[in-house]
């Protein structure tokens, strides 16, 4: 079964003195960093997810700005796809999925930000597609969100998600268990 590696929106804006920081986001890059060297080693194929805010008000991933970069700790190789994206879902009015028929890939390997918008719609969507998917956990990161005055701590809304992505919708394991 082919399968390939998708790096979501590991982008500077995601870091400290970056325009949206998230929790752990250093660690969980240097996690995806990992398996990124493990498929460029075993010469399986990687996408990089990049997303460009097109909203007028816009705080962070403007366009032309040094937050809307992948972070140097994942960079792509000039000779990987970068596909770019305008909303959570990494297939919704991109190239994603014609990108990965060309290579009749079945299964997909999804590391990123954030757990609760943009890894858990694309894993959805990648599921509904019939991709059989892997989210690994350690490599994924999120924020603190708050409901009903509440705040929830990063911690609990990324083990939240993983939780409800594995009941159905994926494997979720660590970057360790995958490599091994």
């Amino acid at each position: 079964m082919n399968k390939a590696l998708l790096i979501i929106d590991i982008q500077n804006d995601y870091f400290e003195k970056g325009k949206n920081p998230l929790v752990n986001s250093n660690e969980a890059s240097l996690k995806a960093k990992e398996v990124l060297t493990y498929f460029r080693k075993n010469k399986l194929p990687v996408f990089h997810i990049q997303h460009i805010n097109t909203k007028k008000d816009a705080t962070f991933f403007v366009c032309d700005t040094k937050g809307v970069n992948i972070h140097e700790n994942v960079a792509p190789l000039s000779s990987q796809i970068v596909i770019k994206k305008n909303f959570p879902n990494s297939f919704l009015k991109t190239k994603l999925k014609e990108e990965l028929e060309k290579k009749d890939i079945k299964e997909l390997v999804i590391c990123g930000m954030m757990s609760h918008m943009c890894i858990d719609s694309t894993t959805r969507a990648a599921f509904d597609l019939a991709y059989k998917c892997t989210v690994l956990s350690d490599a994924c990161a999120t924020k603190d969100l708050e409901f009903l005055g509440e705040k929830i701590p990063a911690k609990t809304v990324h083990n939240s998600y993983m939780a409800a992505l594995k009941t159905v919708f994926s494997e979720v394991i660590s970057v360790k268990e995958y490599i091994k």
